[in-house]
């Protein structure tokens, strides 16, 4: 039995297509997996804080020379940390605002890419720094944009800090097998439901 965590990053609720999109994959793979566990991380609708000054102190500081304060600045850190950890399957649904992800997520990312919990970092190798911690795990990246245009080859690629930046923040981690499928066009009136159950439905085919 696998364990999932589905990230939701929209701020928006009911009106939210990524929204719709993790609950269809929750769906089919519940149908696909009957024993297996889904658990939700909400990102977009919760408080996710940036990192502080004593965040980073505590961060870079060998965990047996932590104190209280170090480990105060780190709790929630040490529980999404956790949490990535324990998942063999990791989803995330997450609009696209501005041309990249929401600041939410963002400051989600911030808080689990940590030295020598999800990365490690060498000095000695300039070209070559990073070895990811977390192994044996995949991720389906769920996307959605109000416009056109952002597929490969398309007139917008280059506008696109989406999708690179997600494969890239998971492959340092040490997760290359990063799925991903973009919805294109929320913002023009097309049926947006029914193009993001089939999107899904593709993605785990």
């Amino acid at each position: 039995m696998s364990k999932v965590l589905i990230i939701n990053a929209s701020a928006r609720k009911e009106r939210s297509i990524s929204r719709y999109m993790t609950n269809v994959f929750a769906e089919l793979w519940e149908q696909r997996h009957p024993g297996d566990t889904i658990n939700y991380r909400e990102v977009g609708q919760e408080n996710i804080p940036h990192v502080t000054d004593k965040w980073i102190a505590g961060a870079f500081k060998p965990s047996e020379l932590r104190n209280a304060e170090d480990l105060e600045a780190l709790t929630l850190s040490d529980q999404l940390v956790a949490e990535l950890k324990d998942a063999d399957v990791i989803v995330i649904g997450t609009p696209m605002y501005n041309w990249s992800i929401p600041s939410a997520l963002k400051a989600y990312i911030d808080q689990v890419l940590r030295i020598n919990e999800t990365v490690l970092i060498r000095k000695d190798d300039i070209k070559n720094p990073y070895t990811g911690l977390l192994k044996d795990k995949n991720v389906f990246l769920l996307m959605v944009r109000g416009n056109l245009g952002y597929d490969p080859g398309d007139f917008y690629e280059h506008m696109d800090f989406q999708t690179k930046y997600l494969k890239t923040v998971f492959g340092i981690m040490g997760i290359d097998d990063v799925q991903h499928v973009a919805l294109n066009g929320v913002g023009l009136g097309d049926d947006s439901l029914a193009l993001a159950r089939e999107k899904v439905e593709q993605l785990l085919n």
